[in-house]
């Protein structure tokens, strides 16, 4: 996605990266939605009420998550961004806990501060450096939605959805709302076009809308509702850990191959420190969820 906007400030000048950036996820999730409507074919037909309703759900705390992201890191450091977006490791808890009046298990909640404060320390976010403005508000309100999701695929009310129709739902309300978003905020369509159509454009749309978007949303859509939703907050926390260590080699390969200038990042102890607690903090609970679960098999 950072590639894909280095080229839109280079090929379509005219759009704010905000913008291109919403026409990016618009074009993104309408690939996904119609890859996956062939993959459906006929069952399609089949749609109940209960997938539109989680689909619809999914899509929209997803899409509004991302718009209120996107526009919170224009007031607010990119590293500051990236820890208040891991807020639903704290607010999933959070809700449990006020949902059953009962304080959560120690290992959920001892893992749920060693995953916040390893993000803390992987954005290089400093306690008294952190001001609540405009942006900081955004962030912690698109983690919220973002937490919504979590708990829209963990409710038992739609175990039953079939993953493929509920999925295509959500591609298709993400797909929507963000072209509604860029039309109003955008500029020449031409220009827009023009971004998308070059050889490293097309090629990182590839990548986003098979892997990146169809693969990915469908296996988790499947397999979040296997784990405790608490445990897949935490797990969805490592995101940022990967991310950092992709970006040891991934940006050099798309700046030989695109054109841009987006060089390779560097081992740093925030990466070692910061995500090491991560890791560990879900280790940790894996670990004591099987050793738990030995303790009951007979």
């Amino acid at each position: 996605m950072k590639g894909l906007g280095m080229l839109g400030v280079r090929d379509a000048p005219g759009w704010s990266s905000g913008a291109f950036a919403a026409g990016c996820i618009a074009v993104r999730f309408w690939g996904a939605a119609l890859l996956l409507l062939a993959l459906c074919g006929r069952s399609v037909s089949r749609l109940t009420r209960a997938e539109i309703r989680q689909g619809l759900g999914l899509g929209l705390c997803g899409s509004l998550g991302l718009i209120l992201q996107m526009d919170g890191m224009a007031y607010t450091r990119a590293s500051t961004s990236a820890f208040l977006t891991q807020g639903y490791c704290i607010w999933i808890p959070f809700w449990f806990c006020v949902r059953s009046r009962r304080f959560p298990a120690f290992p959920e909640w001892f893992s749920s501060v060693l995953v916040l404060v390893g993000a803390m320390i992987l954005a290089g976010v400093r306690p008294g450096a952190l001001h609540m403005g405009r942006g900081e508000w955004e962030n912690l309100l698109g983690s919220t939605l973002f937490a919504g999701q979590i708990l829209i695929l963990d409710h038992p009310t739609f175990s039953g959805n079939d993953v493929r129709r509920f999925s295509g739902v959500m591609f298709t309300t993400i797909a929507v709302v963000c072209t509604a978003l860029a039309l109003a905020t955008g500029g020449s369509k031409t220009e827009f076009f023009h971004g998308l159509t070059s050889p490293a454009a097309l090629g990182l749309n590839a990548l986003l809308i098979g892997p990146c978007t169809l693969m990915t949303f469908l296996w988790a859509n499947r397999w979040q509702r296997e784990v405790p939703a608490t445990e897949a907050s935490l797990l969805y926390c490592t995101e940022p850990v990967f991310t950092s260590l992709v970006t040891w080699f991934v940006p050099g390969w798309l700046s030989r191959w695109s054109g841009i200038e987006y060089p390779n990042e560097r081992l740093t102890w925030n990466l070692v420190l910061g995500g090491g607690l991560i890791l560990s903090a879900n280790l940790w609970l894996q670990w004591r969820g099987r050793q738990a679960a030995n303790i009951k098999s007979p």
